[in-house]
C-alpha cells in the first residue's frame, strides 16, 4: 500500500508542475511479487473520464501479460473502486483486491454498494479493505481541503 500511496501522490507532483490536478488515487498490480502495472488517477491531465487509476493499471498489467486475463494477480488501490472500476476488476479476473480508504459515496465493494456478490457468473477477487486506511483517508482529505480552499479562494474558477 506504501508505493499505492506514492504513486497517488504523484498527482501532486503534476500540481507542481502547474497541471491540473486529480484525486490521488494510486493503484498498483503485483504479479509474483512484481509490481508488473501501476498507475494513478488521469481524468484531468487526459480529459477522458475512464482514466482511473485502476483502469490504467489494468490495461497496463494486459500489455505487459499479453492477455486481459490476470489471474494470479494483486490489485492495490488507495481508494475502494467505483461500480466502474470494480467490474473492470472482476471482468479482469484479478485473484486479489486490496484497498485503502473506504468511499461511501461511490464505492463499489460493499460501502455504497456491492458488487462483489454471490452468485455472479465470473470468479470474484478476495477482497481486503482498509489497509493503511488512515493514511489514505488523510491523502483525499489534505487534496479536497485545497481544492475547497482554492475555491473560496478564486470563487469564478468553481466547476
Amino acid at each position: 500500500m506504501k508505493a499505492a500511496l506514492a504513486e497517488a501522490r504523484r498527482t501532486f507532483d503534476a500540481k507542481a508542475a502547474g497541471k491540473q490536478v486529480d484525486v490521488p488515487v494510486g493503484c498498483l498490480i503485483i504479479k509474483g511479487g512484481e509490481v508488473i502495472a501501476q498507475a494513478h488517477n488521469q481524468r484531468e491531465e487526459t480529459q477522458d473520464p475512464t482514466a482511473h487509476a485502476e483502469l490504467i493499471a489494468l490495461r497496463t498489467a494486459a500489455k505487459s501479460q499479453s492477455s486481459w486475463r490476470l489471474n494470479d494477480c494483486t490489485l492495490v488501490v488507495t481508494l475502494e473502486p467505483c461500480a466502474m472500476c470494480a467490474e473492470a476488476i472482476i471482468q479482469s479476473r484479478i485473484t486479489t483486491l486490496v484497498f485503502g480508504a473506504y468511499d461511501q459515496r461511490t464505492g463499489a465493494c460493499g460501502s455504497a454498494f456491492n458488487l462483489f456478490v454471490s452468485g455472479r457468473s465470473y470468479p470474484l477477487p478476495e477482497i481486503i479493505g482498509g489497509i493503511e486506511e488512515e493514511e489514505c483517508e488523510r491523502l483525499l482529505a489534505d487534496f479536497f481541503k485545497t481544492v475547497r480552499n482554492k475555491s473560496r479562494d478564486n470563487p469564478t474558477n468553481n466547476r
